[in-house]
């Protein structure tokens, strides 16, 4: 989707003038300007949407920005940095190709450091099925469950659930090149992923799909990964031959290099700004179950967190 969604309240803070002498930056790094509009793209899965509130808070409460968020896929977040309409994501995926086109060739994007995300990719099954099949959590023996996880969807084959077609994926070269018998099947979105996993626990019903971590589920659903074969650095270069487990991600931050270099003070609180999958985790999950707004759930959390954000300030 490339909609721009107004997510916060608008607000401004004036300056105060002063008499003392201007600080000078040293060469090479901007002088901080005052804060007017950050444009952060906005990724469809909660925990981004857990960045977003809280980011998009404080940059609001504390540095008196104007934020607005844009509901983008992860392809078109990139290709909004190139055409100034998206100053920064909270959260990127790998995407070695995209930095090495951004980055590296066109020189519009710049790294802003790491978010202290832990990001796991995989394939996971609901802990009923790991108790009742112990031998499941083997993906050599999962030809032979292949007839337990057959849907109407899938056909004469096994039923692999996958979330969102934007998400990063590798799964049906996967299924593909590991010689499984499976049909790659999207469930559209993660909400629908989120309640078909609830679903298969709740009900005893079978299911092999895609999750992922920080994900708020895992904090009720104990969900079992399925180790694939290991990875090793260069095992996914090429996506149509991938026969590998995904790599383990430190997730990061990429800005425009034109809002970097512009000496936002916003700039440099994104750069400051770390936490940690059990504090995506509360967030998104105040958002997604609890029924507070994005406003509320990062008000809660930085209520809480004072000392923790405090440090992110310019």
């Amino acid at each position: 989707m490339a909609r721009a969604l107004v997510a916060l309240s608008l607000a401004t803070v004036a300056g105060c003038a002063s008499t003392e002498s201007a600080i000078v930056a040293p060469p090479g790094v901007p002088e901080q300007t005052g804060c007017d509009r950050v444009n952060i793209a906005s990724n469809p899965w909660s925990g981004y949407s857990a960045n977003v509130a809280v980011v998009g808070y404080l940059l609001e409460e504390e540095l008196g920005c104007e934020v607005f968020t844009h509901e983008l896929s992860e392809t078109a977040s990139w290709a909004g940095l190139n055409d100034g309409t998206i100053d920064v994501i909270l959260e990127n995926w790998g995407h070695d190709d995209l930095k090495k086109k951004y980055i590296d060739g066109q020189k519009i994007a710049v790294e802003l450091g790491l978010t202290g995300n832990k990001g796991v990719l995989g394939w996971y099954v609901p802990p009923w099925m790991a108790k009742t099949y112990p031998d499941i959590t083997d993906w050599k023996k999962l030809n032979d469950y292949a007839e337990l996880f057959k849907t109407k969807a899938s056909g004469d084959k096994g039923q692999f659930l996958a979330g969102d077609p934007s998400f990063v994926s590798n799964d049906a070269a996967l299924i593909k090149n590991l010689k499984l018998d499976y049909t790659l099947v999207y469930a559209g979105s993660e909400d629908k992923l989120i309640a078909a996993f609830r679903r298969a626990q709740a009900n005893k019903t079978p299911l092999l799909g895609y999750f992922y971590e920080p994900q708020w589920l895992l904090s009720d659903i104990k969900l079992v990964h399925i180790p694939l074969p290991p990875y090793t650095p260069g095992c996914d270069a090429d996506p149509d031959t991938v026969a590998c487990d995904y790599q383990p991600y430190d997730l990061d931050k990429i800005g425009r290099k034109a809002f970097v270099d512009s000496g936002s003070p916003a700039a440099t609180f994104i750069r400051n700004w770390t936490w940690t999958n059990a504090d995506q985790n509360e967030v998104a999950k105040s958002m997604t179950q609890n029924g507070l707004s994005a406003e509320q759930a990062a008000r809660k959390w930085a209520d809480s967190h004072r000392d923790v954000w405090e440090k992110w300030l310019p």
